[in-house]
């Protein structure tokens, strides 16, 4: 009994092995003549083997139309070696020193920082524009 299974076992896998023989050529002989308005939809089917799949992808995106570098790509530039920061950007950083260290040094960083309050103020009183033009003078009423 198990000599039929394994003769027809032996059958069916010789003959599967021809079968996908013959796709795997007709597969080649399709990708040898893609080009970039070739319809690559019949290459993404799920009954595509992947080896077939990344044949074809390859084929495409090898068409200079899609094999540009646009410029988003920061990952490919030197960071082995960092350039300081300029005294500029540095000059604009100071106040974050309150946040990031408790030194007096810090403290005063802070404290020379303008506030919203200060922003907001056109007559040197402290008062917010918001606050001093919301209610129209009493002597015009």
């Amino acid at each position: 009994m198990s000599g039929r299974f394994l003769e027809r076992w032996s059958r069916l896998k010789k003959a599967a092995d021809k079968v996908a023989e013959a796709e795997i050529t007709d597969a080649e002989s399709l990708l040898e003549n893609l080009t970039p308005d070739s319809d690559f939809g019949q290459f993404l089917r799920q009954e595509v083997s992947e080896e077939i799949r990344r044949k074809a992808l390859k084929t495409l995106f090898a068409d200079p139309q899609f094999n540009v570098m646009d410029g988003l790509d920061i990952y490919i530039d030197d960071y082995s070696v960092s350039e300081p920061i300029p005294e500029a950007m540095m000059a604009t950083l100071q106040h974050a020193r309150g946040l990031l260290f408790d030194t007096p040094e810090a403290e005063e960083a802070v404290a020379e920082t303008p506030t919203q309050c200060d922003i907001l103020t056109t007559d040197g009183q402290n008062v917010p524009v918001v606050q001093a033009s919301a209610a129209p003078p009493a002597e015009n009423q």
